[in-house]
């Protein structure tokens, strides 16, 4: 479909505001009034009030009606008068922005592959800037997307080290988001810290009964109906920070363990893919130890 002047511009110009604020009548109304006050023209709308905690948050695209250039500065001076009577917390990104994002991987590409094939088809709005691993294996696949590839091993003893190369590279892309797409590494608690809110990773749904090597064998010898994988923002929890999607699927006795892990692999890629679009169109909310999702 060919998209009409008018409509290239309207998309290039949408914004998305996201706000949390104490519940509170009037929250609703204080943002898409101050839009239709200023002539913008709302295409998407999302909020929620928790009552258990007595949190709002809401989530907005918008554009000019007319198709004007829009004034960020003006704007947020504007609005930022509105939001203070709410003790409001608020943000506004250029829906054309693609954050730049360096990826963790180990020696498993599915989850690698996966993204780069939907960053290469133009699905997954982003900037990837760069594949870091603590293995080789993945650089053709990294050189073949003409991505730069940093291969830092580790021991026990390197690890400190290690995650200071990493961090470097993270900060010399200026990276908004790190992906650990299937990276076998535990983070120490001062990287965790580092990336708290823009890290995500991937990892199945077996946990915590099956830890440790050959998850699925475990898996298969329990006899397990279920098959899934769990996509959260890095903590210092092991495993347990707040979740941004999960996946499952029905599995049955004719699985064996290589059928499961092949299952399972799937499933990894589609939820990682999943939380990290979510997160990139600013649709994630952090809330205490869990999150706010409005899904598309």
């Amino acid at each position: 479909m060919t998209l009409s002047v008018t409509e290239k511009q309207q998309q290039i110009q949408t914004q998305i505001i996201t706000a949390s604020c104490p519940s509170l009548l009037g929250t609703v109304d204080v943002v898409t009034r101050y839009l239709y006050e200023n002539g913008f023209y709302i295409t998407e709308i999302h909020s929620f009030d928790d009552t258990k905690t007595g949190q709002f948050f809401i989530r907005i695209e918008f554009h000019a009606n007319d198709g004007a250039e829009f004034d960020r500065e003006a704007f947020m001076e504007g609005f930022n008068q509105k939001a203070e009577k709410f003790s409001m917390q608020w943000q506004l990104v250029a829906k054309a922005y693609k954050p730049k994002v360096v990826i963790l991987v180990s020696k498993q590409d599915h989850c690698l592959n996966d993204l780069l094939y939907r960053w290469r088809i133009g699905s997954l709005a982003v900037d990837i800037q760069a594949i870091v691993s603590n293995h080789p294996d993945c650089e053709d696949l990294a050189a073949w997307h003409n991505i730069p590839y940093y291969h830092f091993p580790i021991t026990k003893e390197t690890k400190v080290q290690q995650e200071a190369l990493i961090w470097d590279v993270i900060q010399e892309f200026q990276a908004d988001l790190v992906v650990l797409a299937r990276y076998m590494q535990v983070l120490t608690n001062d990287m965790c810290q580092k990336l708290a809110g823009r890290a995500i990773n991937i990892h199945h749904s077996l946990l915590p009964g099956f830890k440790g090597a050959k998850p699925y064998h475990q898996a298969y010898e329990k006899g397990i109906k279920l098959v899934g994988a769990t996509a959260h923002y890095v903590s210092d929890e092991l495993d347990e920070g707040p979740i941004i999607s999960q996946g499952v699927e029905t599995v049955d006795h004719g699985y064996h363990p290589e059928d499961l892990a092949a299952k399972g692999r799937d499933i990894e890629c589609l939820t990682l893919a999943r939380a990290v679009q979510n997160h990139i169109e600013n649709r994630i909310f952090l809330h205490g130890k869990k999150t706010v999702v409005f899904t598309k």
